[in-house]
């Protein structure tokens, strides 16, 4: 996989598991084809959305390689290999290769919620000596306690097999800076789905995020919309993304309310693993009240 790659809608796959915590393939499969079905040009496993904190180094590689088998060539497979110890990160990183992925999604080490610049380089330096697969760094501040700044990730780029980063720092002087200087050296793909219409505009190549799979857009031609479509589009597009994001991340604990939506749209994403629960009747019923504004068809 190549910088040129890596663009457009790449969705984060949930990983359906039954009431007993057991992965259903089948499901996984069904919620495969609905992304292809919406676009995306590569698919992210054990990322946030596939609960990648309850997945063992193990289920990773079986769940990439069931994706390789369901895509047929279709899009490339990217794979979280995001931890703590850069143990457990090898562990998941050899699952991967193994099982035949494309790239590599890794964040610094994760729930340390700090690193100082020399902890930082150290860990890509041993996760590059790990893997010969193309990385994308994940900045994500709320789960890392810190974040990368436009230097540290220019730096990690010039050391290390850098493709892209999914950007979901909340700042826009950070992406700013961040697109101006390395917006062509690196694909900088946007993680909150209220920025991803503004960050087109800024020169970002695309989304690794979720929210865009529930809107009536497609989310593949959101860049053509933000590129040049009539102003109420726009606007529209923008104020559903930011509602729905809005909602997913206020409602029950993360993934409970996106499986949820998703279930309600047909899409089999079975209920979350141990110890995050399922949403609730109310949870559920607020989902449908603020589909019922934004216009999105459920069950």
């Amino acid at each position: 996989m190549k910088k040129e790659d890596l663009h457009g809608y790449v969705p984060a796959i949930a990983t359906p598991f039954n009431e007993r915590g057991e992965i259903m393939e089948d499901a996984f499969a069904d919620l495969f084809e609905f992304l292809i079905s919406r676009g995306a040009s590569s698919i992210c496993i054990a990322g946030d959305n596939g609960e990648s904190w309850a997945l063992s180094a193990l289920e990773r590689g079986r769940l990439v390689r069931l994706a390789k088998d369901c895509s047929k060539g279709r899009v490339n497979v990217m794979a979280g290999i995001s931890a703590p110890t850069i143990e457990a990160s090898v562990a998941y990183i050899n699952a991967a290769e193994e099982n035949g992925a494309d790239a590599l999604l890794s964040m610094p080490q994760t729930y340390v919620l700090k690193a100082t610049d020399a902890e930082l380089m150290n860990r890509f330096d041993q996760v590059s000596a790990a893997t010969k697969l193309p990385l994308v760094l994940y900045n994500s501040p709320r789960r890392m306690g810190f974040s990368l700044t436009v230097d540290q990730i220019e730096r990690l780029h010039n050391s290390h097999n850098i493709i892209g980063i999914k950007e979901s720092q909340r700042d826009f002087f950070h992406h700013t800076h961040l697109l101006a200087r390395l917006g062509e050296k690196i694909s900088v793909m946007t993680g909150p789905c209220h920025y991803i219409m503004p960050a087109f505009g800024l020169g970002a190549k695309g989304f690794i995020a979720t929210g865009p799979e529930f809107t009536d857009l497609m989310p593949s031609h959101m860049a053509k919309v933000a590129a040049g479509a009539p102003e109420h589009t726009y606007r529209h597009a923008h104020y559903q993304l930011t509602v729905l994001y809005e909602l997913l991340m206020g409602t029950a604990t993360w993934p409970a309310s996106f499986k949820a939506a998703l279930n309600l749209i047909g899409q089999p994403a079975g209920v979350p693993r141990d110890p995050v629960m399922a949403a609730t009747p109310a949870d559920i019923d607020r989902i449908k009240r603020s589909f019922d504004q934004l216009g999105i068809s459920y069950l």
